[in-house]
């Protein structure tokens, strides 16, 4: 990738690299709604990067953020999003913002995201990527994610970015009747993406791939008799 004296890429180089990002990982790959694909195509992942891993930003790969945690591989990211049949009248609720990146993706397929993160430092750095790209319609929250975000339930879709050991009670009932949610479950180190369904019935669920996300942490997730804080 070409660089600028600085030794960083330049904004053109970015475009390019984030256009081949979604040819060669996204539509290549069977991504096929096209308002993810544009989302995919408009939201700049290098801002959602650590600087010294800016030359990484589109590649094939989730990549370090600090604190244990990462940022989701492009494709993961326009796969689950795509997994939620957003239509643009939802309001979303995601659970572990991270970088910032998914929620960003979301604001651009729903009404208005609700994204909740338990590691302030993490939602600091989001909050100001996501106000610098102008992501409006997100609104965050500092908090235990497996908790969801009661007040503001119930929700249209619910997006989990981290690995569970089960299906979070509250964010079930948080799930509107008619809703998605889409959520890691399974082992700290390897998972199945579940699609989950509400209906008046019940819910359901459908596998959709294996994937390996960080964990879930908090009262309705691993760790549960830790006591969680936001410091």
């Amino acid at each position: 990738m070409k660089e600028t004296q600085k030794g960083q890429p330049g904004a053109l180089d970015y475009t390019r690299a984030r256009e081949k990002m979604v040819q060669e990982q996204i539509i290549d790959r069977g991504i096929k709604n096209p308002r993810v694909i544009d989302a995919m195509r408009k939201i700049p992942r290098h801002l959602f990067v650590p600087e010294a891993l800016l030359g990484r930003a589109y590649g094939d790969t989730a990549l370090p953020i600090g604190d244990g945690q990462t940022i989701t591989q492009p494709y993961m990211v326009a796969y689950m999003s795509e997994a939620l049949d957003l239509r643009g009248s939802e309001r979303v609720l995601e659970v572990g913002t991270g970088s910032g990146y998914q929620a960003a993706v979301l604001a651009c397929l729903a009404e208005r995201v609700y994204s909740v993160e338990r590691i302030r430092s993490l939602l600091e750095r989001a909050r100001k990527t996501l106000d610098r790209i102008h992501c409006n319609n997100v609104v965050t929250k500092l908090s235990d994610g497996s908790y969801g975000w009661q007040e503001e339930a119930p929700f249209h879709a619910i997006l989990i970015t981290a690995g569970a050991p089960s299906l979070p009670q509250p964010l079930v009932d948080q799930l509107k009747t008619g809703g998605t949610m889409v959520i890691p479950v399974g082992e700290r180190n390897s998972q199945k993406l579940i699609r989950v369904r509400k209906d008046s019935r019940g819910v359901s669920q459908e596998d959709l791939l294996e994937c390996n996300f960080v964990s879930l942490v908090g009262e309705f997730g691993w760790a549960k008799r830790e006591k969680w804080s936001p410091y």
